[in-house]
């Protein structure tokens, strides 16, 4: 496809063919565009010039601020399970234990008399049935010794079938690096206190 472009230069018509071809390119654009190379189509950020003086004004205010800081004691920040809740300080709420008669009062006493001391002896004949069982544990083993050697080491050898426990050691692949194992769903409602 083929133009005309014409220039009027001080008076003088100066025309020459012009080819257009369907392509764009950044070297070779149209005449009647600015010419700029690509390289200087972007302009570098111009710095900023940094007065000597303000720059030290700056450092001396941060200074000020830093010695500020310095002198307040840091604010503590609370430990809400220690704090009573004020609905829990009011003295009107009171709940005071059902009134026992007499009797009642006597026949609870005696029950928990009587329950301490059933609880005492089932737990001293328990006492006595596993010191039997050792006493009688230790005499075997000694025997056992005085008969056979090799009996004896084996049966004071630890059982690892007693209790069956499974246990599958690290797998073949290694963690993802950065994984968040989800902690389910839940409202965190911790307060946060900036200093």
């Amino acid at each position: 496809m083929a133009g005309i472009v014409c220039r009027v230069i001080s008076s003088q018509t100066c025309c020459r063919p012009v080819l257009s071809s369907g392509r764009q390119s950044p070297w070779f654009t149209s005449i009647l565009t600015i010419k700029t190379s690509a390289p200087l189509r972007a302009e570098p950020k111009k710095k900023k010039k940094v007065d000597p003086r303000r720059e030290l004004m700056m450092k001396e205010r941060l200074k000020k601020k830093l010695k500020k800081l310095e002198r307040v004691p840091p604010e503590l920040i609370p430990i809400e399970d220690f704090v009573t809740p004020a609905k829990c300080l009011d003295e009107t709420r009171v709940r005071e234990g059902p009134k026992l008669s007499f009797e009642e009062s006597e026949r609870r006493a005696l029950l928990l008399k009587q329950w301490s001391r059933y609880k005492y002896s089932q737990h001293q004949t328990e006492m006595a049935v596993i010191e039997e069982a050792l006493e009688a544990q230790r005499q075997a083993l000694e025997e056992l010794k005085i008969e056979s050697e090799d009996l004896y080491k084996a049966a004071i050898k630890p059982d690892t079938d007693l209790f069956p426990f499974q246990h599958q050691g690290p797998c073949y692949t290694p963690s993802f690096p950065n994984y968040e194992a989800p902690d389910g769903k839940y409202n965190d409602i911790t307060r946060v206190y900036t200093q």
